[in-house]
């Protein structure tokens, strides 16, 4: 087997595996709820999928995301609300989220490989929370806005939308993203370059 067919197929298992990561993660992340949405920890290996197999992986991962959380129930509730809706959301969240942290840490990796993780690891919740927030707005506005004023919010749906749908999902995402991501790709790539030399 030539070195191109090898390194295509470490490629192919890697992303599978990678794949198969991201499923597990998100059923296991519908068990970890803050307010009344679940923690997504998938977007570790999105980052390092991107980082380890090149352009395009994240793109892939994002999306495997996006049909994980739909496969896991989590999106249920905004299923009963509007199922096309919820689609394009839930993939388009994913998906997003995946292509700019393929684009950023691309270009980015020219320059310094773990400022280009790092900021791929903070961009990765930013587009995914705000994905997830417009589509709130285009889908859902005025069912969230029955849900804020059943809250403590009353009618101040913009803070419900923040504080009780995204606040602190968002905020521990991103600490997670940050810290781990960095040293996962060190360890990775320490096993990858084992790999081939062997």
């Amino acid at each position: 087997m030539s070195a191109f067919n090898r390194n295509r197929t470490r490629k192919i298992v890697g992303i599978a595996l990678f794949s198969a990561i991201v499923v597990v993660l998100q059923l296991l992340g519908s068990f970890i709820r803050f307010g009344q949405f679940s923690i997504s920890l998938v977007l570790i290996p999105i980052v390092v999928g991107s980082a380890v197999y090149g352009m395009g992986s994240g793109t892939w991962l994002g999306f495997m995301f996006g049909l994980a959380v739909l496969m896991s129930g989590d999106a249920g509730t905004f299923l009963a609300i509007s199922v096309p809706g919820t689609v394009i959301t839930v993939l388009g969240k994913g998906l997003l989220a995946g292509f700019f942290v393929d684009l950023v840490y691309t270009l980015l990796n020219k320059i310094n490989k773990y400022c280009a993780v790092i900021v791929s690891a903070i961009v990765c919740p930013l587009v995914n929370t705000g994905v997830f927030l417009l589509g709130c707005n285009i889908f859902f506005l005025d069912t969230i806005k029955e849900w804020s004023a059943a809250s403590e919010h009353g009618s101040n749906f913009v803070s419900y939308m923040f504080l009780a749908l995204v606040g602190g999902n968002f905020i521990f995402e991103l600490l997670v993203n940050i810290v781990l991501s960095p040293t996962i790709v060190k360890i990775v790539n320490v096993g990858i370059s084992k790999s081939s030399k062997k």
